[in-house]
Parts: structure tokens; sequence; C-alpha cells
């Protein structure tokens, strides 16, 4: 796996161009964040902010914006994993093919092995989208996002829609595949709670366009992240002491 020492994202300016009858939309503005090696960084902020936008410029998917996206590396290329809202699996492809279509050429599959094991897979990887619930989907999704062993992962509000004891589960295996292969992590999210609970540091983006209005470092060690009452106590006073913050949620 490539080793990534910093990523620095500076988008100075993203707008989408006007359609007939309307003016242009400025999405981002001044926009600059720091993702240091490892880091599992959630990106918070109000619906419509320009999240995803984000998430698309730094994966490459659109490169009309004035910025730049640059990384200190070591041996190699900076490789992207991006696991969007919807699985995104194809339905004429098995659970394992579907991981495997995505896999560099050359790369061992033991890998995909494990994180099968890991997300209780195993089992499962020979049958199609189709016979799989929402859940074991987005564990599929996140299985073949982590086996790229992607330098950055990017992460759009993954697990949107899951009930609540599901999207708990699939947050603790993200947490346990992550601690065993720390990639540096990017996780879109509008929900508060799941943000103090994953990440090391929390960025929360302005309504549009957006720039960087905070940032604060969550400080809960990971042990005691599953007890509600410290997340919610975390949260409690982060929205008491940031005002401007209460107000995008």
């Amino acid at each position: 796996m490539t080793v990534t020492s910093r990523i620095v994202i500076d988008i100075r300016n993203k707008t989408y161009p006007a359609k007939q009858g309307s003016v242009g939309h400025v999405a981002i503005q001044n926009l600059r964040i720091e993702l240091g090696a490892g880091e599992f960084v959630c990106l918070v902020g109000p619906s419509g902010c320009g999240k995803t936008t984000l998430l698309n410029l730094i994966a490459g998917l659109d490169p009309h914006f004035e910025g730049s996206i640059k990384a200190d590396e070591a041996g190699g290329t900076l490789r992207i994993g991006y696991m969007f809202q919807n699985p995104r699996l194809l339905p004429w492809r098995t659970v394992r093919e579907n991981i495997d279509l995505a896999l560099p050429a050359g790369q061992d599959g033991r890998a995909v092995d494990h994180l099968l094991d890991v997300m209780g897979l195993a089992q499962s990887q020979g049958q199609y989208p189709e016979r799989l619930s929402l859940g074991m989907s987005r564990r599929v999704a996140l299985v073949r996002a982590f086996a790229i062993q992607p330098t950055l992962l990017l992460m759009d509000e993954p697990f949107v829609s899951l009930d609540a004891p599901t999207a708990r589960r699939v947050r603790q295996l993200l947490i346990r595949v992550w601690q065993e292969r720390p990639h540096t992590v990017l996780f879109v999210t509008h929900d508060l709670r799941e943000a103090i609970t994953l990440a090391d540091r929390l960025l929360f983006l302005s309504a549009p366009p957006a720039s960087l209005l905070h940032e604060v470092v969550v400080d809960i060690p990971r042990c005691a992240r599953e007890d509600e009452s410290e997340v919610e106590a975390f949260r409690q006073r982060l929205v008491t002491g940031h005002p401007e913050i209460s107000a995008l949620l």
C-alpha cells in the first residue's frame, strides 16, 4: 500500500455554470483541508452545502474547479477508493465478482478473503446482489472499498437509510477494518453523533458557497465511543460551545 504522509485539498472556487434563464451556482469557495496519514476525518454540514461535490472533486470525477489536490507520497501514486450512498453492485455479478472487478491487476486475493470473513460475508460471496439485504450490500461495498488498499478512502453517507442497529453494526465493522488497515478516510455525514463515534477530527462546512467553518478534535478514547452517553455528552459540549455549528444541524 502506498504511504501518504499528508493530503492537501485546496478548492479556491467550484462554480456550476448557468443554465438557460438562471445564474451560475458557486458551490465551494476558499476551502482548504489537510488530512494526515491514517487519519479518520468526518465532514459535517447541512444538506446541499457541497459535501458530495467536494468528494467528487477529490476523486477526479469533476475536474472543473479552481484549486489543487496534492499529496506527499512515498512509493507511488495516490489511490482513491470511493464508497457511495448507493452500494452500486452489478446485479449480474456475484458478491466476490463485484469485489474482484475493482482489484488492481495481480493483487493477492487473500486480503479479500480476510475482509469477507471480518464482515461476515464469507458464506455469501457466491450470492447475487438481489439476494442481499441493504445492510449486507453496504458491507460488500465496504469490502470492495478497502480491498483496493486505497491511500485515501472517500465515504459519502454510506450508512444512510439503514436502521439504527444495522448502522451501528456496520460502523463497528468499519472501525475494526480501519484499525487493522489504517487508511486515510474522509467520511461525509449529516449525523453529528455518527461523526463523533467515528472520527479523529470533525470538519464543519458552512452553507453554500461551502467553506471550512470549524474543526474539532474528538478526544473521546475509541474504547469509550460505544457508550452513547459519552458521545451525547461530547455533542452537547460541542453545540453549546459553538452555536454556529448548532445552526447547521
